[in-house]
């Protein structure tokens, strides 16, 4: 039996997202009927069930549940191979990398003026991304090379290019900020900031203690948790240099020695590392020292 095409994963990993055949083929844009043959078709290809349909509402079976995860590796690889093969085939050779805004602008200016000067070096472009979107950009092949701080490196080779102390940001109301240092264990009780991707975020990171989620109001970027600090909803560790650039009477800055570094890194696709990958990192580790 031949192997399954990618149109019947495609397929199957809809249906297992709705587990609704109706649904699912709404979403696709096809009729059901020609969508239910083509799971049938995968399941004799492979020769197992996929999906329970004993009850009223279909169900994964352990098999279901197992193609779900490895399908949406293949497919994932496949959109990322795509990607990257249409890019490299436009005029112009281009290296694409991209961060959120305001982090480590001034080392991508310098890295961007190196490769002006190198001959034959691939433009540099830079794609502002979201919190948390870096490492996503990568694995699917929108971005060569990212920079970040928080991600997943599932599928990611990393290199650090800087660490830099961490101070909590408090309302210049709040009781603490009477103090002129502060440690983590000061910070314990504090409600931390949820962020909108929280996968990739945590109360280790905003309070220095894992011991308990977060629980303050959900922000989006920097300016949202500089607000709700400064409304006292919640308190957070910060890079010294994101308080370096948000002087404001309403919210005080401490120093906690004993909190962790903010750590930024370059990452890009594991195991694939080109020559102006490495060129791009190895000019961002010069221009961060």
């Amino acid at each position: 039996m031949p192997e399954p095409e990618i149109r019947e994963l495609r397929y199957f990993c809809a249906v297992a997202e709705d587990l609704n055949i109706t649904r699912a083929a709404e979403r696709l844009g096809i009729a059901q009927p020609p969508l239910s043959r083509a799971i049938r078709q995968l399941e004799r290809r492979l020769g197992v069930a996929l999906f329970d349909r004993s009850e009223r509402r279909l169900a994964l079976t352990r098999a279901g549940e197992v193609l779900v995860k490895e399908a949406a590796v293949v497919l994932g690889a496949l959109d990322s191979a795509v990607r990257r093969t249409r890019r490299a085939g436009l005029p112009g050779h281009r290296l694409v990398v991209t961060a959120k805004p305001g982090v480590a602008t001034e080392l991508l200016h310098r890295v961007c003026e190196r490769f002006r000067a190198e001959p034959d070096a691939p433009q540099v472009q830079v794609v502002l991304s979201g919190f948390g979107e870096q490492a996503d950009m990568v694995r699917d092949g929108r971005a060569d090379v990212a920079i970040a701080a928080c991600f997943d490196g599932h599928g990611l080779d990393t290199e650090l290019l800087s660490t830099e102390r961490r101070v909590v940001a408090l309302s210049s109301g709040h009781e603490l900020a009477r103090r002129e240092v502060l440690s983590t264990a000061d910070l314990i009780a504090e409600p931390a900031p949820r962020w909108s991707v929280p996968a990739v975020i945590d109360r280790d990171r905003w309070l220095g203690h894992p011991d308990r989620p977060a629980d303050g109001p959900v922000v989006r970027d920097s300016a949202q948790l500089l607000e709700v600090v400064a409304l006292g909803q919640a308190v957070a560790l910060v890079p010294a240099s994101l308080a370096a650039r948000n002087v404001r009477p309403d919210v005080t800055y401490r120093p906690v020695p004993d909190a962790a570094p903010y750590r930024t890194l370059a990452l890009w696709r594991a195991g694939g590392r080109s020559p102006w990958i490495a060129k791009f990192v190895q000019t961002a580790l010069d221009g961060s020292h």
